[in-house]
Formats: structure tokens, sequence, C-alpha cells
């Protein structure tokens, strides 16, 4: 494994370009994040994405009713138990996001240098005069000389799905608008985004909470639920979860889409549980050449951290296409570089038509830019961040990955109750996989006692270089050496059969034992 990790620094045998990737257990240690939807909701082909690499599927509530996701998530459930591959869920909510209603879906064109109305009024048609949009205060909002984007995913770079228009006049309730290039808007439901117009809308709407609330609950029984939630007011979100019983785990993921984001990242950082760069509303919000200043500056902060870092918007050809484009692959390789945890997939999964292959082109490319990932600079960088003292848990975390590269461990072992401490070892991205042993934890409710520990190991499904397995929940976290290695036993094993530790590897275990954390280096036998 580590006899093909290279560092774009040192020379490169150009032949070895050529050299065909070996296959892995782990497509890749980035993660890959895909959108359930009308090509991608069947037991089948959910099946072929686990199996090509999807880690969290994520559940696009401004797209239909909540019986309809709740098909998806059994769907989802039974290609879990089918594969044997773990699989955690996101939630995409609403949010802050307005609309323009075509409810008679027909195809609707617009010609540059025309005018077209956009009215709060739901009973008008929509056409190619009149646009009816679901939110009453954009005139309020905006003025002449405002820039209004809209398409269904708004601009994917194809000038003919999206369109650009500038405001020019506000009359009442409606903004008449120039139409600034020809596009034909196609289905019932199209985004409409103000570039860097602040517009009053709720964080949490009451769609949220009504198709959440179902599939939320239907979660307990299987997979994780993270929440992913517009930057406005993470608090409102958490405190709406606390409400929830054993739903207060569910991590919020804030979804950076603006300027107003760009401005208060740090304390949404500090705040949320993790990071999505929308990079399509952000493309519009900024000027071009400041969109991976921001993708760079954003993904530092949370890596620096240790908070997961999702980037989004990379390969939008291949919604019909089956290869992506050379900038595309070039992208998603840059993301990776830059420090990225995963890798979101919009439309290439959810009405594309090719998920499965979209899914492992893209693990594929992640794969490959992991071999050239400056480990050690990036680990020295991360030390020195830190500053000193350190935690007891973070100087536990560096010094297993230390140990690990020192001794070109082939994985780290992590055993864990909360996941925290796998998560550390992982913000210091060792080359090599982290197992993550969680423990699961006996709780009462005065009612029932259940065990913890599924939530906790879903949770790291989106963490960059971590894999997760349930342990028996007899051996508690703090036990006895022989229950300890009983359960080290079972993960060896279980990296065995995955392909990544062989006979005479050497693999790092970080563990408590009593009250003390031990780091140890063991040497397998044949």
């Amino acid at each position: 494994m580590h006899s093909t990790h290279l560092l774009l620094e040192e020379p490169i045998r150009m032949a070895s370009i050529l050299e065909p990737s070996k296959a892995s257990f782990f497509p890749a240690m980035t993660k890959i994040v895909g959108t359930l939807g009308p090509k991608s909701r069947s037991v089948e082909v959910i099946s072929g994405c686990l199996k090509a690499g999807m880690s969290v599927a994520r559940f696009d509530f401004s797209w239909h009713d909540p019986e309809y996701h709740q098909e998806t998530l059994e769907n989802l459930k039974a290609a879990v138990k089918l594969t044997k591959k773990l699989c955690a869920v996101m939630l995409d909510t609403v949010g802050a996001e307005m609309q323009v209603v075509n409810k008679s879906e027909k195809a609707i064109s617009l010609e540059a240098d025309a005018t077209v109305v956009l009215t709060p009024d739901a009973g008008q048609e929509a056409s190619s005069e009149l646009l009816p949009i679901n939110f009453d205060g954009l005139s309020k909002a905006v003025k002449k000389g405002d820039t209004i984007f809209i398409g269904q995913y708004l601009f994917t770079g194809s000038e003919t799905t999206s369109v650009w228009l500038e405001v020019s006049e506000v009359k009442g309730d409606d903004v008449v608008c120039v139409i600034k290039n020809s596009a034909t808007l196609a289905g019932s439901l199209f985004t409409l985004h103000g570039s860097q117009i602040r517009i009053g809308l709720p964080t949490l709407t009451d769609k949220d909470k009504e198709v959440g609330l179902p599939l939320i609950f239907a979660l307990k029984d299987g997979s994780n639920g993270e929440s992913d939630l517009p930057l406005k007011d993470v608090r409102q979100a958490r405190e709406f979860l606390s409400k929830l019983g054993d739903l207060y785990q569910t991590q919020i993921f804030a979804k950076i889409e603006n300027v107003e984001g760009l401005n208060h990242f740090d304390e949404i950082l500090q705040e949320a549980d993790g990071i999505i760069l929308s990079r399509g509303n952000l493309g519009i919000d900024l000027p071009p050449e400041k969109v991976f200043l921001f993708q760079k500056a954003a993904l530092y902060k949370c890596n620096m951290a240790g908070k997961p870092a999702v980037v989004t918007r990379v390969v939008d050809s291949m919604t019909d296409n089956l290869r992506p484009t050379r900038a595309e692959a070039t992208d998603v390789a840059n993301a990776v570089l830059d420090g990225s945890d995963a890798i979101l997939l919009g439309a290439e999964t959810l009405r594309g038509l090719y998920p499965v292959e979209t899914i492992s082109i893209v693990g594929k490319i992640c794969s490959e830019a992991e071999k050239v990932f400056n480990q050690d600079m990036f680990f020295k960088k991360t030390v020195k961040y830190v500053g000193e003292p350190m935690t007891h848990l973070e100087s536990i975390a560096s010094s297993a990955v230390r140990a690990a590269i020192k001794v070109k461990a082939s994985v780290i072992i992590c055993f864990t109750s909360s996941g925290r401490a796998a998560r550390l070892i992982a913000k210091y991205r060792p080359t090599m996989p982290v197992l993550s042993v969680v423990i699961p934890r006996l709780k009462t409710n005065q009612l029932k006692w259940s065990f913890s520990g599924a939530f906790e190991a879903r949770q790291s499904l989106i963490v960059r270089g971590l894999f997760p397995m349930l342990a028996d929940p007899r051996h508690p976290a703090e036990s006895t050496s022989a229950s300890n290695e009983s359960v080290l036993k079972v993960a060896l094993d279980h990296g065995k059969a995955a392909g990544v530790i062989k006979s005479h590897d050497r693999v790092v275990v970080c563990q408590k034992v009593g009250d003390a954390s031990v780091v140890k280096i063991i040497e397998l036998e044949d």
C-alpha cells in the first residue's frame, strides 16, 4: 500500500502513471455521498451504488413527499442487508430556498433580451412571460440592477438549462426582469437564487419538519441520520432535534452557499458538526476567480477543526454522459488534495443516467489523488496548528498516526464508544485506513435497556479514511485484557477479510485499558 504512495513534489516516472490501479476493498479513503432519486432508488441500483463506493445516501426534501422518501429508505435498508455494506443517511432540508413553481411541467422557453415577470401569485400558470414563485418578499429584497439566477440545479455550466436575469423594475409584489441568455426550463420546480441578496426565509421550514420527521424516526431502525441544513441558524435545528429523544445525536452539517456564509464561516464551523460547500450557489455569489480560493480556505479550516468537509458539484456532465470532462476529473482530484472528506453527488445520481458508474469513477479519481497527498506536510501543519500543550486525546491520536507511519502499518485500529477518538486519529490524515471499532454502551430510559453505538458507527462514514465496525456489546470500551484481545481478534479478522491486513503486517492499536490510553504496535504472524 505504501510503496504506491507518491508525492507530487518528487519525480514521478511518467510510465508509472499508466500502470493500472490495484483493486481494494475500500475504493477510496475519501467518502462519496450519493443522492437517491428517480434513477437510483431501486434496491438493485442502490446495491450497485453501495458496492461502487457510496457510504452516505442523501435524501433531498425539495423533491416529493414523505411516502416517496420512506419507500426509498426501505429500499436502502434492503440494499444494505443484501450487500452487507454500512451506509449513513443525510437528510437535506429545503430550508431558505426560493423556487419557481411550474404546475403544468411544460418546458418554458426564455429568449435573451425579452422580459419576464416573477410573481408571488401561485395561482398563475408559468409561461415565458410570467414565472410564479413560492416567496412573497422578493420584491422587498431586490432593487434595479440585481442579478437573479433560475434553473433546475442553478448554473451547471450549460446556459441552455439555466437562466440569468437582471432586475429592471419592481411593481408592487412583482419583479420585472430582463432575460440575459436564452434557455429552456424543464420540470416542475426550479431553484431561484438572488446573487448577494439577503432573503428573509426560515432556516427550518414547516415542510422540512413535515417531510423530515417521519423519515428521521424511521432511521432509528435503519441508517444513521445526518441533517444537511442551511447555515442561518444551526442552533435552531439542534433545538428541534433535541426534542426527538435519541435523535438528539443526529449530526448537523451547515451548507455554505452564499457570501453571508463566507462572512460568518468561523462561528458556523464552531457550532456545526460538519460543513458542506454548496458550490452551485457559491459559484453564483462569488466571482469565478474567487471560488477556488474560498474552497481551499474553508477546507483548511475544517481540517484543522477536525470536522468533516463535503464538496459538491464536481461531475455535472456525468448526469448525461458516461465520462467526466477533463476539468471535472481534475476538480475531483483537487478537492481531495485540498482536504475534502467527502464528495457529494447530486443530479448525477438523483436523475443521472449512470449513477453507479459515476460513483465508481469518482472513487477511482479520489483514490489516485490520495496517493500523491502530502501527508507528511499535512501532519506537521496540523500539529503546529493544534499547538502545545495538547489535550490527552489529541496527543494519543497524533502519536498513533506518527507511529503507524514510522512502522509502515497497514491499518490503525481504534477502540471507541463515542467515535471521538477515531475521528481525531482521522483528522491527522494517516495514509492507511483507520478501522474504528465502536463498542456499544448499555443505557436505559427507566422503561427499557438498549445499546447505543449504531449512530456513532454510521456517523463516521462521512469522515475521510475512517471505516467503522460495531463490536459485540458484551465487551465494554474499558475492559479486561482478555476481553480486549477478543475484540481485537475480531477486528483483525475483519481487516483480513477486507484485504487490508496480511500476514507479517504491522498494525497500530489505540485503546483504553482502565484509566490509561494505550497505543501499541503488533506484528501479525502467519
